[in-house]
């Protein structure tokens, strides 16, 4: 009988102390790692290559601003590597990483996504789509293209096979590789409105609009 090993070359998933880390610093390490999402329909993936921080209870832009918790941001005070889902204008679902320690609800948007695995799937989830760059560029956009819904809130990325983030790089890219500047859609967060707290791979065209 033949046994059939998996390959070496497939990478691991990030793990708990990844996660267990301040916001600035997960967001920067997750640029050019794996998201992979698996479903009956099949799998997709794509590299991560745009992030937004947010810093928990001192954030004005935050869920969790001022302690907030709610049934809607529970899942932010889980502990580092649990997903945080929200619905957005009722329309779109997007993905969030926990990170820092249990109750520090602190959390990493997933802004946008290079697609690398299942990019068929991904056409006919957002039919709107018309170049490979339009699938993943912006979180609402990511969100559809993953099939990312309610269900996959409070998930633990560090163990689901459903969806989970892959480990591409052991080292953050170098400063100069990443671009930074201030959070999208966040104007009403007085002086943190401005705060750059949003990452991207510099140069990267599947950015989301006004993110590169």
């Amino acid at each position: 009988m033949t046994t059939f090993h998996a390959p070496s070359s497939v990478p691991p998933r990030l793990g708990r102390s990844f996660y267990r880390r301040d916001p600035i610093t997960v967001a920067r390490g997750l640029l050019g790692q794996r998201l992979v999402r698996r479903t009956a329909e099949g799998e997709a993936a794509g590299l991560i290559v745009e992030v937004e921080a947010y810093l928990g209870v001192k954030d004005r832009a935050a869920h969790s601003f001022n302690g907030r918790r709610t049934a809607r941001v529970e899942s932010m005070y889980c502990d580092g590597g649990f997903s945080y889902v929200f619905l957005n204008y009722g329309i779109h679902h997007l993905l969030n990483v926990v990170v820092g320690e249990e109750d520090t609800p602190q959390a990493v948007l997933l802004r946008a996504v290079e697609p690398t695995h299942g990019i068929d799937l991904m056409y006919a989830r957002r039919p709107a789509a018309r170049r490979d760059v339009d699938l993943c560029s912006g979180p609402g956009k990511l969100g559809a293209a993953f099939a990312i819904d309610l269900r996959d809130d409070r998930v633990d990325m560090t163990t689901s096979d459903a969806i989970y983030i892959a480990q591409l790089r052991r080292r953050p890219l170098s400063p100069r590789a990443i671009a930074v500047g201030p959070r999208i859609g966040v104007d009403y967060a007085q002086e943190w409105a401005q705060a750059p707290l949003r990452f991207s791979i510099a140069g990267n065209p599947h950015v989301s609009a006004g993110g590169s």
